[in-house]
């Protein structure tokens, strides 16, 4: 998925995989550490759990939502408009790969000096609920909750900086291009065909254009 993240247009953390001792493993490259000539630095990083002043208590969980993340992030990054179009981005994917697991901690912005940005994207995992009507997020994404519905995604374009064509834009061209693609980039990440086919009801879900 980070690779198909990346494909996309998504910034995600570098990411190869290996085989070790008989088995494949994922290596992830830190973004947190920059190796300079004596030795390595270490960046600062805030989770977006932190940034929307919330915990993982349930009765906290009202207060997860990517449209307040992102008019906190307007307030923090250097660039408010690259960031919000990035998150607005991530949003939509997790919703096309059914990545319910998009809760806070797997959102995060990071510095190596003075200035603030989104970090690159992480722990992007498909899953396959039952339900081909109706997938959540763990965050809200618009007017509808935590719906993960092209329109429900696309309610708030303005407050992630974003006129309603170019945020309908970036919804078609994301639903195409995980439709299209998919398939062919799990199955060159060495994924079994027969396991691919058990993870094809995470893309698009049918209630993603209801």
């Amino acid at each position: 998925m980070l690779r198909l993240a990346r494909e996309c247009g998504i910034t995600a953390a570098e990411s190869r995989i290996e085989s070790a001792g008989g088995k494949d493993v994922l290596l992830v490259k830190r973004f947190d550490r920059e190796k300079g000539p004596i030795g390595y630095t270490r960046a600062r990083m805030v989770s977006g759990l932190t940034i929307l002043r919330s915990d993982e208590a349930a009765e906290s969980r009202q207060n997860w939502s990517y449209v307040n993340l992102v008019e906190e992030l307007r307030r923090i990054v250097e660039d408010a408009k690259k960031d919000a179009k990035e998150l607005f981005r991530r949003m939509c994917f997790n919703a096309l790969i059914s990545n319910i697991d998009d809760h806070p901690r797997n959102h995060a912005i990071i510095t190596n000096e003075r200035n603030w940005k989104l970090s690159p994207a992480y722990d992007l995992t498909p899953s396959v609920p039952v339900s081909m009507e109706r997938r959540d997020l763990a965050l809200d994404c618009g007017d509808m909750g935590r719906y993960a519905n092209a329109k429900n995604i696309i309610s708030q374009h303005a407050r992630f900086l974003l006129d309603r064509d170019e945020a309908e834009k970036i919804v078609n061209g994301l639903k195409a291009q995980v439709e299209a693609t998919w398939y062919g980039t799990v199955r060159s990440s060495g994924v079994s065909e027969k396991d691919a086919e058990t993870i094809r009801g995470a893309f698009v879900y049918p209630g993603f254009s209801l």
